[in-house]
């Protein structure tokens, strides 16, 4: 059965941190495109960094680069998003999706969430004084 399970997700002060995960099973994310998505209140579902399979490239949102960095963890199948100096417009759910078809760039992966055949439920991320 293929599941995405995230993690880490909670409430911090601006400037703080926090690392998401995302655990695959069924399936090995290695294999797949894999991104980190997130939908704010009354906001349209973004892409925030993204992972591609088939040229190994990696992407990230102008609004995220330099605090967020995403990696795999292949030994355990784990997908992570280390966010530091969190900002309250990072306030989202945040969302983990992957697709064992979808080629092409980080950047059209994030771009076109529609294509990403497994998702997550969420987490929720909230930056609050």
């Amino acid at each position: 059965q293929v599941q995405l399970v995230e993690s880490g997700g909670g409430l911090v002060q601006p400037g703080g941190s926090l690392t998401l995960s995302c655990a695959a099973s069924g399936f090995t994310l290695n294999d797949h495109a894999v991104g980190w998505f997130r939908q704010a209140p009354g906001k349209e579902r973004e892409g925030v960094s993204c992972i591609s399979a088939s040229d190994g490239s990696i992407f990230y949102r102008d609004s995220v680069k330099g605090r967020f960095t995403v990696a795999r963890d292949n030994a355990k199948n784990i997908v992570h998003l280390q966010m530091i100096n969190l900002k309250p417009e990072d306030t989202a759910v945040y969302y983990c999706a992957s697709d064992p078809v979808v080629v092409g760039n980080a950047r059209g992966i994030c771009g076109f969430a529609n294509g990403m055949g497994y998702w997550g439920k969420g987490t929720q991320v909230t930056v609050s004084p």
